[in-house]
């Protein structure tokens, strides 16, 4: 971007600039405010791009108040490119929706060095060539933005949104010093472009603004990631920029052509292919990673680089949870086109397991709403893959002996799948005699009842119905999000209206006393009534859901469908045998044992009776399932976060078509549907030949196309 002679020069200048702050006669013209708005863009790429200053922070506040003050007195003179024009003095009282000009797609994921020879196959399948040329880089870890320059203005910034539309937050990313509020995109002949990126927050500006926060006596930010996608919806930009905020840009998505540019274009062999465009926008002052990026031949070299960079991922800078890699030559690009969900032209790496060490302080024993005592271990905190680390769940007293955990021990903890914390191993090599013992109850800690284990079972649990914690904990499930769904009746307010004594069981839900409630504090006529609207749309939930909510143990969503299909009313099952139970589809013994347990308890069938005369529908109104349709007689199981719809949508979809849903990977199962940060399922699913492992795109497609 800048020539060793035009650093030079705006070095000379620099000090020349830095001499005239000591004078009081300063002269002002538009000529003098240029030359200002000049050196300090330049001082700001090489501190925030390049991280090479050339001056000291203090000079460089110098110049930025001469600027300020010259433009104070010469307001006429200020142009929106300036870098006082940065941050803002009005708040964004509210975030509007815009379009993206090309809709932001996400990318498949490969977990191996299989996946990637796989996705090579594909793309030279696609392409008919024997070997392809890729571009890598790294995944950054934050959150996404799309950026517009017309006439090499910066005039809008979004986030990612739903891919299709984001929110408008041009007043925040201007916070953002690594990103130029203009570029000469003019000299590549290019009006408007559309430019993707990623928001971060590096790992040392994480830490000083932890600091801070501390200072203020505010808590801590839990990882570098939601600190950076936080900040993008923030309604005063000047916390922005408080934040050390910084950016890379790596996607040229869309751009228009100058119609009457007739100059040589001097960087038009750098818009043939990716690895060009990310030295455009190097070349034009943006933080891209030109630095880190590998072009290779053939999937070998991707898989060498992948690996060698997963290796020193420790010593960046900056948070990253895996590669990119691309097909380099847009033209062969656009030949293989995308997916609704993913562009068939790229794949994301993502590495293996975070591991890291700390110290196991307590143990927490938690009852769950079937009665389950949870061990919880309490761990010096530790910043692990993105997250800070301070609780783990160690299941249950036979996982402890095979781990061999005791208090005051040193363990090596690990996120798998970079998603859920587990503790690897004790380092029983450093113990030095104070470690102590984890004593299981023999009483629950909640209600003080003798604690059962079932025979063949390694979870001991606390029989009583009664248990509080157990009451509270099933009136949390009832009211989720997967279940009833009643919308503002989240955990904490279960827990604040049990504490009060408005609110003791499940039928107590349809029987509040609002009047109390909205005496309450935070529980104005608006929340109150948003409650009760929720409250009242719940009786008319089907019926799989009522059987889901009632938390009837190893009673998924899946078998929820099955044995709401299975009878009339739902009362009909106290009449059923255990045998009767295990013909339905995915219903084995011990689930029919579970399910008769429930329905025989006479506890539970008043409930439902008193349920159903509070307006809760009892009676199967769900429809037949379809006798045809484009997946009949296909098995589905999905897994992993899914980006375009809930997991219940997507197994309602592939019911109307005919599909039927199971509860598990096996020989039965036809297709498993992996979305993002899939686990155990996907791994099972990889030793059955017969399984068919599909993306949620390709499941679309596959409606689509039958």
């Amino acid at each position: 971007m800048y020539s060793s002679d035009l650093t030079r020069q705006l070095q000379v200048l620099t000090s020349e600039l830095l001499i005239t702050t000591q004078q009081s006669d300063f002269p002002v013209s538009a000529d003098h405010i240029n030359k200002l708005k000049q050196i300090l863009q330049f001082h700001e790429y090489r501190y925030y791009v390049l991280n090479d200053p050339l001056i000291a922070d203090q000079e460089y506040d110098l110049l930025y108040k001469m600027l300020e003050k010259a433009e104070q007195n010469h307001p006429e003179l200020i142009t929106a490119d300036s870098p006082t024009q940065r941050v803002g003095n009005s708040l964004n009282s509210q975030f509007t929706t815009v379009s993206h000009l090309v809709p932001m797609l996400s990318l498949d994921n490969s977990y191996n060095a299989e996946d990637l020879i796989d996705f090579d196959r594909k793309a030279r399948e696609l392409t008919g060539l024997e070997e392809i040329e890729y571009c890598i880089e790294p995944k950054f870890d934050g959150a996404s933005i799309s950026l517009i320059y017309e006439n090499d203005q910066l005039v809008r910034a979004a986030t990612r949104g739903d891919g299709v539309e984001g929110e408008e937050i041009t007043a925040n990313i201007r916070q953002i010093r690594s990103i130029p509020l203009s570029a000469n995109f003019s000299s590549a002949g290019i009006q408007q472009v559309e430019i993707r990126g990623e928001v971060i927050m590096s790992k040392d500006s994480f830490t000083n603004y932890n600091k801070l926060l501390a200072a203020r006596n505010l808590s801590p930010l839990a990882n570098p990631r939601n600190a950076a996608s936080g900040s993008l919806r923030m309604k005063d930009p000047k916390d922005v920029g408080e934040r050390g905020l910084d950016a890379f840009l790596y996607h040229i998505s869309f751009f228009t052509k100058i119609n009457d540019h007739q100059e040589a274009n001097k960087y038009e062999e750098l818009m043939e292919t990716h690895s060009g465009n990310l030295s455009l926008l190097w070349q034009l002052g943006f933080r891209s990673p030109e630095k880190e990026k590998r072009v290779v031949k053939g999937i070998q070299g991707v898989i060498d680089y992948c690996q060698s960079f997963e290796a020193g991922r420790d010593d960046l800078p900056y948070e990253i949870d895996g590669m990119v890699v691309k097909v380099n030559n847009l033209h062969l690009q656009e030949q293989m086109g995308m997916t609704s969900h993913h562009p068939r032209w790229a794949i994301a790496f993502k590495f293996k397991a975070r591991q890291a060490t700390t110290k196991l302080r307590s143990v927490e024993f938690q009852v769950g709403r079937t009665g389950a005592i949870t061990p919880v271990a309490k761990l010096d905190p530790v910043y692990l893959g993105g997250v800070t680390v301070s609780s783990i769940s160690i299941h249950n007293e036979d996982y402890i002996r095979e781990k061999d955990l005791k208090i005051g021990d040193t363990v090596l903890i690990e996120r798998a799948g970079d998603v859920i914390p587990q503790i690897v191993k004790s380092q029983d090599a450093l113990r030095n005699g104070t470690e102590e013992a984890i004593i299981f109850p023999k009483q629950c800690p909640v209600c003080n009842s003798e604690l059962f284990k079932e025979e063949g079972e390694a979870v001991w649990r606390c029989i009583n119905i009664e248990c509080e914690a157990q009451v509270v904990e099933k009136i949390i499930h009832f009211v989720s999000k997967d279940a009833m769904d009643i919308k503002s009746f989240g955990e904490a307010n279960v827990r604040k209206f049990y504490d009060m004594k408005l609110l003791k069981d499940i039928p107590g839900i349809y029987t509040l006393d609002f009047e109390k409630i909205g005496q309450l504090e935070g529980f104005g006529k608006k929340s109150l009534d948003n409650l009760q609207t929720a409250i009242e749309a719940s009786k008319q939930q089907p019926l799989h859901r009522l059987v889901y909510g009632l938390g009837i143990r190893f009673v998924g969503e899946t078998t929820a469908k099955t044995l709401a299909n299975a009878v009339e009313h739902l009362l009909d099952f106290t009449q059923k045998t255990e045998e009767e139970l295990q013909k339905l589809e995915d219903v084995g013994t011990k689930v029919a044992k579970s399910i008769h347990h429930f329905f025989s308890n006479e506890q539970n069938v008043e409930m439902l009776k008193i349920l159903e005369e509070l307006g809760l529908e009892l009676r199967n109104k769900k429809k037949e399932k379809p006798v045809s349709g484009s997946l009949q007689g296909q098995t589905f199981l999905f897994t992993g976060t899914l980006s375009q719809m809930k997991r219940s949508e997507a197994e309602a979809l592939a019911e109307q078509h005919g599909g039927q849903i199971v509860s598990g990977v096996s020989n039965k199962l036809n297709y498993l549907v992996v979305g993002e940060d899939a686990g155990s399922k996907l791994e099972k699913a990889k030793k059955i030949n017969t399984i068919k492992i599909i993306t949620e795109a390709d499941f679309l497609e596959l409606i689509a196309t039958q």
